[in-house]
């Protein structure tokens, strides 16, 4: 069953949400405070964290760039206003989804099964992905560069390993936004820009020297990895 942690001051969105999730075989953990919150995160280990925006003492972007420093477990963001800038800077630091309050609960499982979807989606058992420098393993979800393990969100790894499978191959912002699954369409081509940059910078490439993703003017980006013998 999926365990997944709530982060939220509204005790009783947690009870309700408690409530209706079992219907659905996810078991929910609640936190009212972002101490308790990353606490519960270190010792539960859930599959996806529900983060509130609106917290008290810590906002929820906040709460989300700590959790990125050691965690790619999948954040879905509440968020108050439903903002587009809102779930922009959510998506800079991290989250994979974004739901505005209120909301109607069986949405919100909706987009917890498909964000968890995402993130087991299973590849061929010992597939392995490799180019000069880089290591993207299909079977553990992972990825190494120059030897060092990669801290990648959900959605960066999902970016990647659509990438590096299909190199050379041209993906306009639509085919990526198809080929994830379940980024908000408000935030359309912004989002995609969002989420590329943040992969190059973690993968050390620059506007002047792309090592592995290159932009392909007026169409979108492509994967220039050099291939290795595996």
């Amino acid at each position: 069953m999926p365990k997944i942690l709530l982060i939220d001051d509204d005790e009783k969105l947690g009870e309700l949400l408690q409530s209706f999730f079992s219907r659905f075989d996810l078991d929910l953990l609640a936190a009212h405070e972002p101490k308790a919150g990353l606490k519960m995160l270190d010792a539960e280990n859930p599959d996806l964290v529900i983060l509130d925006v609106m917290l008290p003492g810590q906002d929820g972007f906040e709460v989300c760039r700590t959790i990125r420093k050691s965690s790619a477990v999948p954040i879905i963001m509440l968020t108050a206003r439903g903002e587009v800038t809102d779930r922009i800077v959510g998506l800079e630091i991290g989250a994979d989804d974004y739901m505005p309050k209120p909301f109607e609960p069986r949405e919100l499982v909706a987009r917890i099964q498909n964000v968890l979807r995402r993130s087991q989606d299973s590849k061929p058992q010992g597939s392995k992905l490799r180019y000069k420098g880089l290591t993207v393993d299909l079977d553990r979800r992972s990825a190494e560069l120059d030897g060092a393990v990669l801290d990648l969100t959900t959605m960066e790894y999902q970016l990647l390993a659509l990438f590096a499978a299909n190199p050379g191959q041209t993906y306009t912002r639509d085919e990526i936004l198809n080929e994830l699954r379940g980024i908000d369409a408000q935030l359309f081509s912004r989002s995609v820009d969002i989420l590329v940059s943040r992969l190059r910078q973690k993968l050390g490439d620059t506007s002047k020297q792309a090592r592995f993703i290159k932009t392909v003017w007026g169409t979108g980006y492509a994967f220039i990895g050099e291939e290795i013998d595996a």
